[in-house]
């Protein structure tokens, strides 16, 4: 035999091996499709008689207070329903996963819960940073994002992605709203209105927010705006406040984006250095323990809200209210949980419209299918295949005498002449 017979002979295993190995990864791939064709993943969405939700949330660090309470309000809805039967015989699970407000626990948190957990839905997750990395996963994995604490753009665009549904009003409009009546009640001039805000997607959405509505009013350059920053997770906010300070136009309001402690030590420092301003603040703050942490510093400063005040006479506060007490009697309602709450009865809502066993894909198309609807705020909510956010309300609170207080935007005209005589405003 030649040396090219030996060849042959020695490297033909060797070539067998590798066709074989082809063969059997072709046959693989071949199986799994025909399965996922067959069996798909939303058939293990749920067992027989339960329906599991997910949520990915800080419950601990220093944005501890929102994802807890954003919690509370979604398991005291589930509570409620459980205890009258479930929805079609079905009970309802919450899996509610630690983040810190950190976007890479979000990451391996969102695939645990779809693959592992087989979540039908994710819904009430906290935070601008953290539902960035978790909408390409969702996106790719075809599972509902429901409900988010955010109101950043990139949780709204148009079109809308498919699989992510909003309750809350937009940061947009929260800042449009900031913005007209600063500048057409309170009279000010677009350059004496600055921001503060957390260094990363949220506090950009504020900002960009803020000055797109600033441009309409005939703002023509950014950098005539003061603009501070502070790192997520830190209460490093005095760079912050010295950049406003230093500004060649000094501020007579400025609008904060940011979490409770960084913003009420902001506030704080502010005053103690004779910042005379009007302080406005977005919705994702946590009014309740920013009070808690302002004190006496946060007489007077304006909180953005993106659901009722929860001591209204309307029908989705009591039931919230009496949701909670059965859980805890002592506990107390904040707007958080409340919001919680809320995006919890959609979710209801679009389950008892459709028809089990339910599955991802299902669910989604239910969702698109309310169209306008109420569940008890006393005005309609909408979602539909081309309007993926349920509620475009803000609704303006004042801490006063240690409260915080429903404002009617009418009377921030008379606010502010108020504080030019150093009078103490106190609404009706």
């Amino acid at each position: 035999m030649g040396s090219k017979d030996i060849a042959s002979t020695q490297f033909y295993p060797v070539e067998c091996f590798r066709a074989v190995r082809i063969g059997w990864t072709i046959f693989l791939k071949a199986l799994y499709l025909f399965i996922s064709i067959i069996i798909p993943l939303d058939a293990f969405s749920q067992t027989q008689n339960e329906i599991v939700l997910g949520m990915s949330t800080a419950l601990s660090g220093p944005t501890a207070y929102l994802g807890v309470n954003m919690r509370d309000g979604v398991e005291a809805a589930l509570d409620e329903i459980n205890e009258k039967g479930g929805i079609h015989g079905y009970t309802l699970r919450l899996i509610c996963l630690d983040d810190g407000y950190e976007p890479k626990r979000t990451i391996p948190n969102i695939y645990r819960l779809v693959e592992r957990e087989k979540v039908l839905s994710i819904i009430g997750n906290v935070g601008t940073p953290t539902a960035v990395t978790a909408i390409p996963i969702v996106q790719k994995l075809k599972v509902l994002f429901f409900g988010a604490y955010t109101g950043a753009g990139v949780l709204r665009k148009t079109p809308p992605d498919r699989y992510v549904i909003n309750y809350r009003a937009s940061y947009a409009e929260e800042t449009a709203s900031m913005i007209q009546h600063l500048i057409e009640s309170a009279n000010l001039q677009p350059e004496e209105i600055a921001f503060f805000t957390q260094r990363d997607a949220f506090g950009e959405a504020g900002y960009s927010g803020g000055i797109n509505a600033l441009k309409k009013y005939g703002l023509k350059n950014e950098w005539k705006i003061a603009h501070g920053r502070y790192d997520r997770n830190t209460l490093a906010v005095e760079n912050a406040l010295a950049d406003l300070l230093m500004h060649p136009v000094t501020p007579k309001a400025i609008i904060l984006y940011g979490t409770y402690a960084p913003c009420a030590k902001f506030i704080r420092l502010a005053k103690e250095n004779g910042l005379d301003a009007i302080f406005m603040i977005g919705s994702f703050v946590g009014s309740e323990q920013y009070l808690a942490e302002v004190g006496e510093s946060g007489e007077d400063t304006f909180i953005m809200q993106v659901v009722p005040h929860y001591e209204l006479d309307i029908p989705i506060a009591k039931r919230y209210l009496n949701a909670i007490r059965q859980i805890d009697a002592q506990m107390q309602p904040t707007f958080t949980s409340f919001e919680g709450y809320i995006c919890a009865q959609i979710f209801f809502l679009a389950l008892q419209s459709a028809n089990p066993p339910f599955d991802r894909e299902s669910i989604v198309c239910v969702m698109e299918s309310l169209g306008e609807f109420d569940i008890g705020l006393n005005f309609p909510l909408s979602i539909n295949p081309s309007e993926h956010q349920a509620s475009h309300q803000v609704w303006p609170t004042v801490v006063q005498d240690g409260e915080i207080r429903p404002f009617d935007w009418n009377a921030l005209g008379s606010f502010t002449d108020l504080r030019k005589e150093n009078t103490t405003f106190r609404s009706k």
